[in-house]
């Protein structure tokens, strides 16, 4: 009986290596094109990522690029370095989802979903409407 207690105790450890947590995707990230990093981090229970850095952070003069894609006009003159890009993720079965991404080159917002594969890259899934129409980026991350 003893021995089984043991048995049962290892397996349940060793599962519980293997579960992914909630917080598995904090840290920074690369996304596909190598262009930025992206921090993801948590307030509360959600889940938002912000730009921390570009690969070319200046505009054709030499000023810090800005959000001038944006629909918003008080907005255009927002940096896109430190920009919070990811919003309002909550963590469910394994996903984060019901979230939104920003994509500062086109100035649009996205319902978006993301999971880790088994390999550690991030799917990050953005959508118009419901998620099988939309577009998945695969993220790095940042060692």
């Amino acid at each position: 009986m003893r021995y089984i207690s043991l048995l049962l105790l290892f397996t349940a450890i060793s599962f519980s290596g293997f579960s992914q947590t909630s917080d598995a995707i904090l840290g920074q990230w690369v996304n596909s094109s190598g262009e930025a990093h992206i921090d993801i981090f948590k307030k509360g229970d959600r889940f938002f990522g912000k730009i921390v850095w570009l690969k070319e952070p200046k505009d054709e003069k030499g000023n810090p690029k800005l959000d001038v894609k944006n629909p918003g006009a008080n907005l255009k003159t927002r940096p896109v370095l430190g920009l919070e890009m990811l919003k309002d993720f909550v963590y469910d079965d394994g996903k984060w989802v019901d979230g939104t991404i920003y994509d500062p080159k086109v100035g649009k917002t996205y319902s978006c979903n993301m999971s880790l594969k088994s390999n550690g890259d991030l799917n990050v899934r953005g959508y118009i409407g419901f998620s099988l129409i939309g577009r998945t980026d695969v993220w790095k991350r940042f060692k």
